[in-house]
């Protein structure tokens, strides 16, 4: 961390190699013990499966970046493995831990959510590779955000407007940056923010990384009133 600039490392990138060893060597001894050690099937196929599992999760580690956000003065940058995406503070108009209420019981989601003031600046610095991911990434949000209606009909009719144009604030969009800002909109509807980020890019607990871009972006607004 420096006096303008703080980057963060997440905790889900660590261990990424090893893991990715660790799944090719049991693969390969999964395969040993199915051509020569033909009575061995039953730990053969617990190494196929661990092996397998590991290695999935270790390639989607080291593919992950090595940074997932700068904090600076003026916003916060979000990296993810298909791009990145600025937030000025002065655009945030709340963020916390985003929950839900299931059963009379409310229930915290693996994401840190950020309601937006205007979702113009967002949709003109994206691009159209990382809105495509954060779009299949976001399917289980737009689900859970369906239900919070008790009615998974309606999840059809969020799907079907994302294939519309988008008109915010006299600008026109298309394509796959009109299905993500479709996106944003629902969900902020629905569950109360524009932009989810996974606590899986994250260095600290979540409390504790809200308390840090809410500290970042207090020192934003004070900067710019003094």
């Amino acid at each position: 961390m420096t006096d303008d600039h703080m980057l963060i490392s997440p905790y889900a990138k660590r261990n990424g190699i090893t893991l990715t060893l660790v799944g090719a060597v049991s693969l390969v001894t999964s395969l040993i013990i199915f051509i020569g050690l033909k009575g061995f099937f039953v730990p053969g196929m617990l190494c196929f499966a661990l092996g397998s599992v590991a290695l999935v999760l270790g390639v989607a580690k080291v593919y992950q970046p090595a940074v997932s956000f700068k904090l600076t003065p003026v916003g916060v940058t979000f990296f993810h493995r298909r791009g990145q995406v600025f937030i000025e503070w002065e655009n945030i108009q709340r963020l916390d831990s985003v929950r839900v209420n299931q059963n009379m019981e409310m229930i915290e989601l693996p994401y840190i959510g950020v309601k937006l003031k205007k979702i113009n600046p967002i949709l003109d610095c994206i691009s159209p590779r990382l809105a495509t991911g954060l779009l299949t990434e976001q399917r289980p949000l737009l689900m859970t955000a369906a239900t919070q209606d008790e009615d998974l009909q309606s999840l059809e009719g969020y799907l079907g407007a994302e294939f519309t144009p988008l008109v915010v604030n006299g600008e026109r969009y298309r394509g796959v940056l009109a299905m993500f800002g479709h996106r944003c909109q629902t969900l902020n509807e629905q569950l109360g923010y524009h932009v989810y980020l996974s606590i899986d890019s994250l260095d600290r607990e979540p409390k504790e990384f809200v308390a840090l871009l809410r500290q970042w972006q207090q020192q934003s607004q004070r900067q710019a009133g003094s």
